[in-house]
Parts: C-alpha cells; structure tokens; sequence
C-alpha cells in the first residue's frame, strides 16, 4: 500500500443516464523522478555554465523538400540561455520540493576568453555553494534548437499551410561539492510547434518567395528562440522532480440495479456505499460480464485509496473473468487475434498500468520522505 494518501487525486464527473453502461474518469497519480536526492539535500542552486558559442553536435537532417512541399528548410539555433535558466528555476521552485531554490544571476562563462572544458571543477562547485548556501548545483550547461520550416500547399482545402517544428535539447548537470565530477548528466528533449494557414485568394504566394510566405505569418524567429528557451527550463523538471501524472479509467455503471446504484453512490462522492454493491455484485451475480465489471470498479476503488497492491488483486480477479468469457486456455498464442479477445486485453492493459505504478512506490516513497508525511 501506498505510503501517501496524497498521490492520487480523483476528480469524478459523472451524469448519469440510465442507457450509459460507463463513465470516464480522469485520475492523477504522482510518479518519481528519474533522480533521486537525498533528504538532507534541501536548498539548490540553479546556475548558467552555458558558453556564449556552446558546441552544436546535433546531426543535421536533409532539408530536401518532401512531396507536397513548397518549401522546406532546417536551422539550427543556440536557446537564450539566461531565459532558460530562469525558468528552470521558476518551475522547480514551483515543484515545492526543495526548502529553497537559488538562482545565480550571472552566467558562469560570461567572460571566457577562450574556449575552456564546460564542466565545474570540484574547486568551483565548493566556491558557488558556499557562496549562494546551496546543498547542490543543478547547471545549465548547453541549449540548441533544431527548427524544421515547411510551407505546403492543401489542394483539398485551396490555402497554403506552414509550419515550424522546434525541437528543444537542454543539457543538464548536477553537481555536488563533496563529489569530484557531476553527479548526472541530462539530455531530455521535446518540441514545440507553431502552425498557420494561408486561403489562396487571401495571399498569392506565386507573387512573392516562398520563404517570405513563412516569415509573414509564422512566430519571428527572436519570439521562437524566447518561447524555445522558457519551455526548455520545463522539460527537465519531471527528471528531477515526483511530478503528476493523468490518466483516464473506466467505471461501468450498469448491468444490474445493484451497479446502477453504485453509479449513483461514486456520483455523490459516496465510494465505501459503493464498494459494498460491487462486492455483492462479484460475489452474487451468475452473470461473468457482471462479475468482471464489478472487479474492475473494485479495482479502480482501491486505486482511488492508493491501495494498489489490492487494486492489484481485483484487476487479476477482472482477468481471469475476462479469460473465462474469451477462452483463453483454449486459444493457441501463436495464432491469438487481439480483436478477438477485447476484454481480456483491456483488463491486461489495466492491470499493467496498476503493477507500473507498483513498481515505482518505493523509489516513490523514498523520494518524498523528506516531507514526513506531512505534504
């Protein structure tokens, strides 16, 4: 069982209607970082090591047009690094998972006059900790953006479409100043994308160049870069951070009176009212669809409690119901068919979801042991 009573949020909305057999719930759940920290590691300083010309060793694509294309075009940018920084600090400080986030101002490299080895020395981590009394360094080190530019013509919709493609490469290091060298090193990476359309009576593009047609109605290149460089201080933070996670999960909410008033129970926030007609309906119901709908809403009830090893145990009581019904002892698993067999996969597909979750509790729970239970 889950240590926090706090990892999952529920947030029911459901409109009965006696002809609908289910209701989609969306249901958030905290999941751990990548990066675990230790407790007494509370205060962090968020610092710019980022070069004024960082090295570029992204592999550049063709920028050969593609069929459909007008036009096609490939850049590369450096991210504006101060933006970054700063937000990466702002989106950690908002994580409120450390005492207190420090932001260095200045960028460590700024008056390089040569090119020099990026990485902190053990000598300069001491000195910047004690400095700004940080526990850590979490630095920016590298920022490049990856634009890929298209104009095309939508014959079926007689208008001109261009679109802009940025994907994002933040490189991170975490520092200790009790350790020689970074603790890690993260290369995370996203997009980000900007779209606009053109009606051919509108805009002529046979009067102008094709390029001009993109710098017309697509984000300047100065607000893309400013834009690129506040998301890039965001894609890190769930590598770092317990972050939350959504996902949608299935009640079924008819089949017998019995489910019908459970429906209406979890509608008025009542789930323990609930709980007690679907275990009535799995133990008493000659119906196996029945049977099944009530595990897995029992299932979903001990999701809800962070339960899951419970929640566990009524998605294999849904399964093996669902096995039952598609016959899966006597189907050969070399020649399976998945449309055949809907129910026993889509019991599966939940139960892998609750073991995923199972397998990340104790690094979980690990993670947020420094708020004693008391988040």
């Amino acid at each position: 069982m889950a240590k926090y009573s706090f990892f999952s949020l529920v947030i029911v909305c459901l409109t009965l209607s006696a002809c609908q057999t289910t209701r989609q719930m969306p249901i958030d759940y905290l999941v751990p970082a990548e990066v675990s920290f230790p407790s007494e590691l509370r205060r962090v300083a968020i610092v710019n090591n980022m070069s004024e010309t960082p090295e570029n060793k992204l592999i550049k694509s063709d920028s050969s047009k593609k069929d459909g294309e007008i036009a096609r075009d490939v850049v590369y940018y450096n991210g504006d690094a101060k933006i970054a920084t700063e937000s990466l600090a702002e989106s950690i400080a908002q994580g409120n998972y450390f005492e207190e986030v420090i932001i260095c101002d200045s960028a460590l490299r700024a008056n390089d006059k040569s090119a020099r080895e990026s990485t902190l020395s053990q000598e300069e981590v001491k000195e910047l900790t004690t400095q700004l009394n940080a526990d850590l360094l979490i630095s920016l080190e590298n920022l490049q953006l990856k634009a890929t530019k298209v104009i095309q013509y939508l014959r079926e919709f007689r208008c001109y479409y261009g679109s802009i493609d940025l994907q994002v490469h933040p490189t991170l290091k975490i520092y200790l100043p009790n350790r020689k060298g970074p603790m890690l090193t993260l290369n995370p990476k996203d997009s980000i994308f900007w779209e606009e359309y053109q009606t051919e009576d509108a805009y002529n593009i046979h009067s102008v160049k094709e390029v001009s047609f993109l710098h017309a109605h697509l984000i300047k290149e100065q607000d893309m870069i400013a834009e690129a460089s506040e998301f890039a201080g965001t894609i890190p933070v769930k590598h770092l951070l317990p972050y939350w996670k959504s996902a949608m999960r299935t009640l079924y909410t008819n089949g017998s009176v019995d489910m019908r008033d459970a429906a209406s129970y979890v509608h008025r926030n009542s789930w323990d009212k609930a709980l007690k007609l679907w275990e009535r309906t799995f133990k008493n119901s000659k119906k196996d669809k029945n049977k099944m709908h009530a595990a897995l809403n029992i299932a979903l009830y001990y999701e809800t409690k962070d339960d899951i090893e419970q929640a566990i145990t009524w998605a294999k009581n849904a399964q093996d119901l669902a096995g039952k019904m598609e016959n899966m002892d006597e189907r050969s698993k070399e020649r399976i068919d998945i449309n055949d067999i809907p129910k026993f996969m889509m019991t599966t597909f939940y139960l892998e979801e609750l073991q995923e979750r199972k397998a990340g509790l104790a690094t979980l729970n690990m993670q947020m042991s420094r708020f004693n239970d008391d988040f």
